[in-house]
């Protein structure tokens, strides 16, 4: 210990037990609380402490991962943050040790874990996160523990949630999707009928994005549910077309929002010249082309079974983080998940987003020409009917933003950037609703199209057409 006294990586000192300690090590950063050192202070008078860092590659990882292990990509610049005191054995406290971790590289996901002793090989063991809170701030990790060990930072790709959120987002998940069934049917029936009131392209397409979200929901529902109570389906042939057909039902959802993206284009910008022969037939060619053409490819690659999240706590095999779905821990079918599944997504939401951005301007320039030229009434009166239209605005973008999937870009920010579990739980909620905001969005046309049958005067300028074509 001598020999290491100025080493900027090691710390050693003496303490008493009613004080707290912050220790700087390297780039790190360590807070313990009196209490810790009370517990681990024994029949001595005083406490030694020691904190210092070494590499992860001591650390030889067992066969199997132990209960509530979780398995690595690798750990966050190598380094192993040491904390031990006194002579006896510190969890359980009340209140945590606190390490703070320097973050070199900002697009990084972690966890904050500790190092678990197999209880069958004695030199080997698996790192965990039981009693290990992690907060970001935007350049550090902050790990509170309710015990000294060994600690480090776990930096995966993959989504990481403790058991129990995995449970409540697994049932909000379940109960949505069931919801996002009932209202997506009602609204596929609802589009029928207005199609055959009333023949137009738009309500062609919302029929096909509306079949497209259902056969979504429902195979979410028949690959998790199935996995969940007989995970025997994982390891069998039967996983692989139900991987299948729920990698057909995304892709076909965004294609029909794409297209809904590019019809509205077609609306906005070309007005007056959008006729097309055989227009949604030709589009349906893509639609449901290209998502066959797709998953044929990806099966033939075999790249469909169970799917596992790395979820922190898991008890038994039998948890909520498994699907049937895109294999992971394979090199192809990593690459094609990213592509077909995110890099596809991202594209189709910033193509929508530009349009919606282009209703919304379209819709300022036609109120404040509205604005101008409405000079008579009180004001009193006028700014009521401004609230009301600024009102229908609002709701017309917000439908618009359901049936263009853009609520979809919070799954971005789970791949992309660091989401805690709060903004998993809202990106969960939104999507579990997607069926019922596509539900609202079809009885907004249908008053709409009764109104038009009803209304006696035909309004033909751009105002009226922009109105309509919404």
């Amino acid at each position: 210990m001598r020999g290491r006294s100025h080493d900027p990586n090691f710390h050693y000192s003496r303490r008493t037990s009613d004080q707290e300690v912050n220790v700087a090590i390297g780039n790190h950063r360590v807070h313990i609380p009196s209490s810790a050192l009370k517990m681990s202070q024994g029949h001595e008078s005083d406490v030694r402490l020691v904190v210092t860092v070494i590499n992860s590659t001591f650390f030889e990882q067992g066969p199997k991962p132990t209960e509530a292990a979780v398995k690595p990509s690798f750990i966050l610049d190598t380094s192993v943050l040491v904390v031990k005191a006194g002579t006896q054995h510190v969890k359980n406290l009340t209140e945590p040790v606190k390490l703070l971790f320097k973050l070199q590289n900002q697009k990084l996901r972690g966890v904050c874990v500790f190092w678990k002793d197999s209880d069958v090989d004695e030199e080997a063991g698996n790192w965990s996160a039981d009693g290990c809170n992690t907060d970001y701030n935007g350049t550090d990790f902050i790990c509170s523990c309710n015990h000294l060990s060994f600690f480090a930072v776990l930096v995966n790709p993959a989504i990481t949630v403790d058991e129990k959120n995995a449970l409540n987002l697994t049932y909000i998940s379940y109960f949505g999707s069931a919801f996002s069934v009932f209202f997506t049917l009602i609204s596929f029936i609802l589009y029928i009928c207005l199609h055959q009131r009333r023949p137009e392209k738009a309500h062609g397409i919302h029929i096909q994005l509306a079949g497209a979200m259902l056969c979504l929901h429902l195979a979410f529902l028949l690959c998790s549910l199935l996995l969940w109570y007989h995970p025997e389906i994982g390891d069998g042939a039967l996983c692989k077309p139900l991987g299948l057909i729920l990698h057909w039902s995304l892709l076909a959802t965004f294609s029909w929002m794409a297209l809904e993206g590019f019809h509205l284009y077609l609306l906005l910008v070309r007005v007056f010249n959008i006729y097309v022969r055989r227009y949604v037939l030709k589009i349906s060619l893509f639609g449901w082309g290209f998502p066959t053409l797709v998953v044929a490819v990806c099966g033939i690659a075999d790249i469909y079974g169970k799917y596992t999240l790395n979820i922190t706590g898991a008890s038994n095999q039998n948890s909520p983080g498994q699907i049937c779905w895109i294999r992971n821990h394979m090199p192809h079918s990593l690459i094609a998940n990213y592509v077909t599944s995110v890099a596809y997504p991202c594209l189709v939401i910033l193509y929508n987003g530009t349009m919606l951005g282009m209703v919304v301007c379209q819709l300022w320039r036609l109120r404040r020409a509205d604005y101008g030229l409405e000079g008579s009434g009180s004001w009193k009166m006028l700014h009521k009917e401004r609230l009301s239209r600024l009102w229908k605005d609002s709701v017309t973008v917000l439908g618009l933003s359901c049936v263009l999937g853009l609520p979809w870009a919070l799954a971005g920010l789970t791949y992309i950037t660091y989401i805690s579990t709060e903004g998993i739980y809202v990106f969960t909620i939104f999507n579990a609703l997607q069926g019922f905001l596509l539900f609202l969005w079809c009885l907004a046309v249908r008053s709409k199209s009764k109104s038009e049958i009803n209304s006696s005067v035909r309004d033909q300028s751009s105002q009226k057409m922009i109105d309509t074509s919404l």
